[in-house]
């Protein structure tokens, strides 16, 4: 349900109400536009206390959210929401930021050497691996906290913030300890003891769509998030599983209009893990920016043979200093910038 206030309410106004809703047994959410302050007041049954907001002087509405998702949609927030990584860069403003570095952190040589070249040709979030969701027990799992020390070091050297992955709730005040953005995978899209954890700490998060995951499960997953009290969650497309097996997964272009429309929160694209192949991932990149992005996940390594995970969708770093001033073009023709 949402409360809409008068104009010009007072913190007196917001505070009784907001006093109003717990006694109720509900948590409130607030969104404050520049002349308007929303209440969301989520949970169930919400509804039944419709009248009682209604009278209240102050109250200038109150509607009921049909979507599923609530503070997800656009009904709770109709502005774009913008999140702040450093004082910088903030996802879903004007500038289109990329997220680029390996699959997998392996060693310090390969991250600082990246994290150089990758900076220099514009790439402004440093990212990788440092527990790794494999399909096989026997392969490269990752170097945990060795590896986020090696991540952040860098990132502080070179001042660009670091994203990585969490898989496990025990793993979450780790990431929270050294990264600025902490990623949810694809396979833990709907671990809901994970969501709500990383939705209990502060950091913001970059939430990757399922492989098998519906549009509207991809908000109800980000819902778990938002609902403990972080609203700053990325929607990150990464590919979704389908007939076609010449790419690794099919990039659903279509789902950035379609979140757009539904969802205020920033959409960002992964055409790596989205097409699995090195020769495709500038090209849907482009495509990415074009159709909207507010950012991408880029994965560059400089000897992509012996990466130890997904080498073949690597680019090299040449390939991605050629990459980013292609997308530079597009960005300004669609009065954006990289």
């Amino acid at each position: 349900m949402i409360i809409t206030l008068k104009k010009g309410a007072s913190k007196a106004e917001l505070d009784m109400v907001l006093e109003k809703i717990k006694k109720l047994g509900y948590k409130p959410h607030i969104s404050k536009g520049k002349e308007v302050t929303i209440i969301g007041m989520i949970g169930e049954y919400a509804e039944k206390y419709k009248d009682i907001f209604e009278s209240m002087q102050i109250v200038e509405h109150v509607s009921v959210i049909q979507k599923a998702y609530k503070l997800a949609s656009r009904e709770f927030h109709k502005a774009d929401t913008v999140i702040k990584i450093t004082k910088n860069i903030e996802i879903g403003a004007k500038k289109i930021h990329v997220m680029a570095g390996p699959c997998a952190i392996e060693n310090r040589e390969i991250v600082f050497g990246l994290a150089k070249s990758l900076k220099a040709s514009g790439a402004t979030i440093l990212r990788g691996g440092a527990f790794k969701p494999r399909s096989s027990p026997y392969t490269f799992q990752g170097l945990g906290e060795k590896g986020l020390k090696i991540l952040k070091a860098a990132g502080e050297k070179y001042r660009m913030p670091i994203v990585s992955e969490v898989m496990t709730v025990e793993q979450v005040p780790l990431l929270e300890k050294y990264c600025d953005i902490v990623q949810i995978g694809a396979r833990n899209i709907q671990n809901y003891d994970l969501l709500k954890a990383v939705g209990k700490q502060k950091k913001p998060v970059l939430l990757k769509r399922g492989m098998a995951t519906t549009v509207k499960e991809f908000l109800l997953s980000a819902e778990y998030i938002l609902s403990q009290g972080n609203y700053n969650v990325m929607l990150c497309e990464r590919g979704i599983r389908t007939f076609e097996d010449s790419t690794r997964f099919t990039l659903d272009l279509n789902a950035v209009c379609v979140l757009k429309k539904l969802s205020h929160l920033p959409v960002v694209l992964d055409p790596s893990h989205g097409t699995g192949v090195r020769e495709y991932v500038a090209t849907m990149a482009k495509a990415c920016v074009a159709a909207g992005a507010d950012a991408l996940v880029i994965e560059v390594h400089p000897k992509p043979e012996e990466a130890f995970s997904d080498g073949p969708q690597s680019l090299l770093p040449d390939q991605f200093d050629k990459m980013m001033k292609e997308l530079a073009l597009i960005a300004k023709a669609i009065g954006r910038e990289i």
